[in-house]
């Protein structure tokens, strides 16, 4: 069996230099138009709040009301410092659903969430709740814009990396098809029986304990699980490729065996380079997002005869 690629340190420096100028050309070239839509929907959600909660002084009041219509609930998260996240605000306030139905029925649980939100308010834009005062203008409005430019950077950051992620996995997709591979349904991966065929390719699954995005069966019968991953950050590069790949990665090789899988990601954005060793020396095989065709013709060379 053909050995997947191991890349120099060289290799791996020129690709993420690659990687981070197609990143930048990318950004700067990005419209406006999805974040300053974001701010407009999100200025009217927390000018909402403000009205509906008399400037935050009748919070726990008008709570019921708020946390019952889902926009305003994102708003009600966002009135901490640091945002706090929905799974993180079901932990802290001991609740187990956020449904109007459930919130109606608990006044003590409505109690709890404005509890948690009211401990980690934050002061800096909120400062007159603090001080239990009415808000000036000039500070109400400082409070709206800074709110609105917090949750539109938020939505913004997510969809950037959704949308370059889904588009890795369609561009991988569109190039197993070109080499003769087939789609079939996702599925959960309990041992190798349950894998696409040869030749065959399936979506996001779960492949023993741990989700692939792209699994494909090459000519050769091993399994190939390919992550899709886009980082805006050198910092960020830890989260994406070591914390998440690459322990992938040695989770796989543990389970299904060395021989059985090849580990891939399939790269783009800004990554420092020792990370990028690092997960490769944990036994994942790297792939550039801007160079599909070394993907491509390693994975045709895993046909018989080749």
């Amino acid at each position: 069996m053909i050995e997947p690629p191991v890349w120099t340190k060289e290799q791996l420096s020129l690709d993420s230099k690659k990687a981070s100028a197609a990143f930048t050309k990318e950004r700067l070239e990005e419209p406006l138009e999805d974040y300053l839509e974001a701010f407009d929907e999100y200025q009217g959600h927390i000018e909402e709040v403000l009205e509906t909660t008399v400037d935050l002084s009748h919070l726990e009041a008008s709570a019921l009301e708020v946390l019952s219509e889902e926009h305003l609930l994102h708003v009600f998260r966002y009135l901490a410092a640091p945002p706090i996240s929905q799974d993180d605000l079901k932990v802290l306030a001991d609740a187990k659903s956020l449904t109007k139905g459930t919130l109606r029925k608990s006044p003590e649980l409505v109690q709890r969430l404005t509890s948690v939100v009211r401990q980690v308010l934050d002061r800096r834009r909120f400062s007159w709740v603090i001080d239990g005062r009415e808000p000036t203008e000039s500070e109400r409005y400082a409070a709206i814009m800074a709110s609105a430019a917090l949750m539109a950077a938020s939505r913004t950051q997510t969809k950037r990396r959704n949308v370059g992620k889904d588009q890795q996995e369609a561009r991988v997709k569109a190039a197993l098809i070109d080499l003769g591979f087939k789609e079939v349904p996702s599925r959960r991966i309990l041992n190798t029986s349950y894998a696409p065929d040869v030749g065959e390719f399936c979506g996001e699954s779960y492949l023993g304990t741990r989700k692939g995005d792209v699994i494909v069966r090459l000519w050769d019968q091993r399994i190939m699980p390919i992550e899709c991953k886009v980082s805006n950050s050198a910092t960020n590069s830890v989260k994406r490729l070591n914390n998440d790949a690459a322990v992938k990665a040695v989770s796989w090789k543990e389970d299904f065996g060395r021989r059985q899988v090849v580990p891939s990601a399939l790269l783009s954005g800004v990554y420092k380079l020792h990370n990028l060793e690092d997960a490769q020396d944990r036994g994942l095989t790297i792939f550039w997002a801007h160079d599909l065709k070394a993907l491509v013709d390693w994975i045709d060379k895993t046909r018989p005869g080749r």
